[in-house]
């Protein structure tokens, strides 16, 4: 999910398009949380580790 969103940022910004752009930072920002939540040992939907 984070690779997915740097990719669509990368892409939203060469080509100008600004809903890449948004779609790109939720995506980084929901899986840097799920990462950090997955790394914590918190069960995040249900598994131990996410990744």
């Amino acid at each position: 999910m984070i690779a997915l969103g740097v990719i669509l940022l990368i892409i939203g910004f060469v080509t100008g398009v600004s809903i890449l752009w948004t779609i790109g930072i939720i995506l980084l920002v929901v899986g840097a949380v799920l990462w950090i939540l997955g790394s914590m040992g918190h069960a995040v939907a249900g598994r131990r580790h996410y990744w």
